[in-house]
């Protein structure tokens, strides 16, 4: 089925004269380009929640518990796809899969962890369509598979050759940098994490008693 589908890209490709973008898939990651993706990964999540907020509500909110534009679930979700799933490109139907599985995973702990150590959920999705305890639910499930295959086939390649081109030293500078406001933010945020309306998919914060934690 995968052998089927590259020929058909290719022969679209070949068809209209366009010349395909060539990626390698295996291409080693340096502990820098790994940084780098991971803020890239999480500017991009952050863009997502406060670009669908505003879709949905008309409004701007700064989406997340941190209060920089990052949201490092998807960062971090994002470089444990292009680290332990990556392996399996040649079977796309596959990958789509475990991208959805350890992106659910990683959400349901995130949610519950949050939760057990701030009394707050930032997302509930005890609405939507197959959720577990308000934690993750389907369609989101799907949306993750569908991006940790961007990752893997788009966007890791793609900025992994872009970041090579960065000098090491201007490379270096960069990710400390981002790590020192990550930082500040991570532990300004451990004590006034950001709250409010609009935080949350139900236009509200619920703040719960750690007793009555689902996990």
């Amino acid at each position: 089925m995968a052998n089927a589908v590259t020929d058909s890209i290719d022969t679209f490709f070949e068809e209209h004269h366009i010349e395909p973008p060539r990626f390698d898939y295996n291409m080693k990651y340096s502990l820098t380009t790994l940084i780098l993706l991971f803020f890239s990964f999480s500017f991009i999540g952050w863009i997502w929640e406060v670009g669908l907020h505003i879709a949905q509500a008309g409004e701007f909110v700064n989406r997340g518990v941190l209060f920089g534009p990052w949201l490092p679930i998807y960062g971090s979700g994002g470089v444990m796809i292009l680290l332990l799933l990556r392996r399996f490109f040649h079977r796309p139907v596959l990958t789509f899969f475990l991208n959805m599985f350890l992106c659910s995973g990683i959400e349901y702990f995130t949610s519950w962890f949050l939760e057990a150590t701030k009394g707050v959920r930032w997302w509930d999705y005890s609405g939507y369509f197959l959720n577990v305890n308000g934690r993750i639910c389907l369609e989101g499930s799907v949306i993750f598979g569908l991006g940790g295959c961007a990752i893997i086939y788009f966007l890791a390649p793609f900025l992994g050759n872009l970041y090579k081109r960065i000098i090491p030293f201007l490379k270096v500078l960069i990710c400390i940098i981002l790590i020192a406001l990550f930082s500040l933010d991570t532990a300004h945020s451990m004590i006034h994490p950001n709250t409010g309306e609009g935080i949350t998919d139900d236009m509200k914060v619920r703040e719960l008693p750690p007793a009555k934690l689902k996990h």
